[in-house]
């Protein structure tokens, strides 16, 4: 039977056995699942930004959202970016050597977070890069990106429009239930909801009355002899059109007979060389129209015709006394007054007016 002494000593191997497996465990699960183990290879890349923006030593560094490395340092310096901006907030980050050649000199440095509430984060961007390949403590250039309170701070005013909105809404609803306006009383008008069931039962009424037969719109829907005669005669133009396209009737010589084309043709030649001559001052119309002594004689002749015209309206001479004195008038109506009573007196006594006396000398 082992004594007490050496039941001690076991127990203290078998407790020092299991400490150093855990450590030895702890070590391999480091350097398996960390990007920056002690052995891997790493380069330090700095990069300036003006916020650190929650950002911790530790965190996570990704290439477009693979893991490459984790933040070393974060610390204030005085620093002037090449634009003139202050950038106060230095970022060192390790990086894993394997991802060296996908990290350029003009790769942007970004600072990200993991969902509305996650842990901050760098996103190195390099879709855009052209540059070399960075070497050790390189310097990235940042990229601002804004954060969830600059997010905020410009939703304010997004925010106070809506609320400016809401409001307006509310009140326009409760306009509405008061029934103000024309949107409040189209809603709680039982008189518009009377007259428009009104109106719907009319409507029905004369679908009823078309689907029956009656009336025009009836007849026009439910004859067949409208659809026949339709029919008909789209039939006649169908035969109107042929015979146009075969050069039948007047319209199918119009359309088909190049005399017509020719005929035309020679008159709008004719009507050229009869215009040309016009405006040469030849024949007639040519003279009528270019020579100034004929608009002369013509002008003169209007002045004289209406100085003739003005003096029979002041009835003036024989024939301005002709329309103007009414005694001419009245001595014609008296003459053919007269005329007729002679000749009803010969239709009575003939024998007076008609005798004829003989005498021998």
């Amino acid at each position: 039977m082992p004594s007490q002494k050496q039941l001690r000593w076991a127990q203290l191997r078998v407790g020092l056995t299991v400490v150093f497996a855990v450590v030895v465990l702890a070590f391999l699960i480091f350097l398996m699942s960390g990007t920056t183990g002690l052995f891997t290879p790493t380069l330090r890349l700095v990069s300036y930004t003006e916020s650190a923006g929650g950002l911790r030593n530790g965190a996570p560094v990704r290439l477009q959202s693979v893991d490459i490395g984790n933040v070393e340092s974060i610390r204030i310096v005085n620093h002037q970016s090449p634009t003139g901006t202050s950038t106060p907030v230095e970022i060192v980050m390790k990086v894993n050597a394997k991802f060296q050649p996908f990290v350029h000199t003009d790769s942007q440095m970004l600072l990200s977070t993991a969902g509305v509430l996650g842990e901050t984060f760098i996103d190195i961007d390099s879709t855009q890069a052209k540059g070399g390949v960075v070497a050790n403590n390189s310097e990235l250039p940042s990229k601002e990106v804004p954060d969830i309170q600059d997010v905020v701070r410009s939703s304010q005013s997004t925010l106070q429009n809506v609320t400016v909105l809401v409001n307006r809404l509310d009140r326009i609803v409760s306009a509405v239930e008061d029934q103000k306006g024309s949107v409040g009383k189209l809603i709680y008008d039982k008189q518009l909801y009377n007259n428009l069931n009104s109106s719907v039962a009319q409507v029905n009424g004369m679908l009823n009355d078309i689907n029956n037969g009656q009336g025009s719109l009836g007849k026009l829907i439910t004859d067949d002899s409208m659809y026949t005669r339709a029919n008909a005669t789209i039939d006649k133009l169908n035969t109107i059109a042929d015979n146009v396209n075969n050069g039948n009737g007047t319209i199918g010589k119009l359309i088909h007979d190049p005399s017509l084309y020719d005929n035309a043709n020679q008159t709008l030649a004719k009507a050229n060389q009869l215009m040309d001559g016009i405006n040469k001052g030849e024949g007639g119309l040519g003279k009528f129209a270019k020579d100034p002594e004929f608009a002369k004689k013509l002008d003169l002749l209007v002045t004289n015709l209406s100085t003739i015209t003005a003096e029979l309206q002041a009835g003036k001479g024989s024939a301005g006394k002709l329309l103007k004195d009414p005694s001419l008038y009245d001595n014609a109506d008296q003459m053919i007054v007269e005329s007729r009573n002679l000749v009803t007196a010969i239709r009575k006594d003939p024998k007076t007016y008609l005798s004829i006396k003989l005498h021998v000398f």
